[in-house]
């Protein structure tokens, strides 16, 4: 911790030796404003003491001078106790001094103020910090506040201003390219658009004209000259989705570019330099596709310089009712709907799913929920039809599959909707036509069971 002192009297209390334990203070000490005010010009410093007398100098001045220098810094005043006025106390904190103190104030109680002063300051600067990360563009795309996304942002946050390539990993749906979209944003070359490719979408001789592009005549079918993929990410960022796809013989060029920042297109001798940062993804384990040959290690350690891992939604089941607000907020936005709500009760249930197609198993379901619920305006629990979605409390007993899929296929709009009369109907029958009972026995909200009922037209046997 750094403090500047400034006092005409170098009393015991403003020598640095007063603070010179290892969890105390460097202390820089001078004698007038206008040496404290330069110092400040060329160190930063954790807290100012000004303590008067100070010929010329108002307490007020002081206080002014240091914050047009730096407004963050906490300002403490110590005056002479027999001029120090409540009034003038309450004065100067409201123009934003930390602390107005007597000269008789013990040297631990002023210490104490001092590393106050300090923690404040730090606590202020990481909420401040917290905040600008919170309100940049780039966080929007990172839907959720669970720890496993707070660590994805803080590595988004680190590498985005950086040129090195990144390597995401994660499972299928865990929204990998948003990721990649994330880290681009937060980089120098967002004012231009990242440019994408899905290495397992297309064939290797497509896949090498795409990222490299090809001459007029190059082959068969190349009527005209093409511009590849890396020369489109000029000065931007290529995304090379579901690398761990990308045929063996490619890799070996891929690579070339990676190292020396040149390529030919195809059919041509022409070398072309590009300025790209390179972000990959895969879903599936690389350094595995390295053990059976089908990766080349060196590309791979040229691709991992920062791994990246997206979590699974079952691993932050918290950003569950997050990620359902913002989808029914992006899909009535894009339907031109009225925004709709969600029940709680069916908030709970979803973030007891498993979601093995994670986020963007979600985000269908979402769409599908949307699209089923008509005009209601709130989404509730049947309005999910899957089949593993788990009642308020989940049972501990196994539960058996109720519907084989034959060879030929089935209807699942159909068949979840036959199941779910059946269920209500059953439901119905053991009640007697009590709906309310009914309910209990589905471990459904009355109301829940009533929309239910309305939904697929059914009434009560009596």
């Amino acid at each position: 911790m750094k403090l500047l002192s400034i006092t005409a009297a170098q009393t015991a209390r403003q020598r640095p030796e007063a603070y010179g334990n290892p969890q105390g203070f460097s202390v820089e000490c001078v004698s007038t404003p206008q040496q404290g005010i330069y110092l400040m010009h060329e160190m930063d410093f954790d807290v100012v003491l000004a303590s008067w007398p100070l010929s010329g100098w108002s307490a007020e001045d002081v206080l002014s001078e240091v914050q047009r220098v730096n407004r963050s810094v906490p300002v403490v005043l110590q005056m002479p106790s027999g001029t120090l006025e409540l009034e003038d106390a309450a004065r100067l904190t409201k123009l934003g001094a930390y602390h107005v103190v007597g000269d008789s104030i013990g040297d631990r109680d002023l210490h104490g103020i001092l590393e106050s002063a300090v923690e404040h300051r730090r606590s202020r600067d990481v909420a401040h910090f917290r905040d600008a990360i919170e309100m940049a563009p780039w966080r929007k795309l990172l839907v959720g506040d669970s720890r496993a996304m707070r660590n994805v942002a803080d590595l988004v946050r680190l590498v985005g201003p950086r040129k090195c390539t990144v390597l995401i990993s994660g499972e299928t749906g865990t929204g990998k390219e948003l990721v990649a979209r994330a880290i681009h944003m937060a980089s120098p070359r967002a004012a231009l658009p990242m440019v994408s490719v899905n290495c397992s979408a297309l064939p290797e001789n497509l896949l090498e004209a795409e990222l490299f592009g090809h001459t007029r005549g190059a082959f068969t079918g190349a009527t005209t000259q093409r511009v590849g993929r890396f020369e489109q990410a000029q000065h931007s960022t290529l995304f090379l989705d579901e690398i761990g796809d990308m045929p063996i013989e490619l890799q070996s060029k891929l690579l070339r570019v990676l190292q020396e920042r040149e390529f030919q297109r195809l059919g041509s001798s022409e070398t072309i330099r590009v300025d790209v940062r390179v972000i990959a993804a895969s879903n599936v384990d690389l350094v595995e596709r390295v053990r059976e040959g089908r990766f080349r290690e060196d590309l791979y350690y040229r691709l991992n310089v920062v791994p990246l891992n997206t979590p699974p939604l079952r691993e932050r089941r918290d950003d569950t009712p997050s990620l359902v607000h913002h989808f029914i907020a992006k899909i009535c936005r894009n339907e031109d709907l009225p925004l709709k709500n969600v029940s709680s009760e069916t908030l709970e249930r979803l973030a007891a799913h498993s979601w093995p197609g994670n986020v963007r198993q979600l985000e269908n379901a979402v769409e599908m929920a949307v699209a089923l619920s008509g005009d209601r305006m709130m989404l509730y629990p049947g309005d999910f039809p899957l089949a593993a979605l788990p009642p308020r409390k989940t049972p501990a007993a196994h539960v058996d599959s109720m519907v084989r899929v034959p060879d030929e296929g089935l209807d699942y709009e159909a068949t979840v909707g036959r199941i779910e009369r059946n269920i209500l109907s059953q439901a119905l029958e053991k009640s007697g036509g009590n709906k309310k009972l009914a309910a209990e026995l589905l471990r459904l909200k009355r109301t829940t069971f009533a929309a239910k009922l309305k939904s697929l037209d059914l009434a009560p046997a009596c």
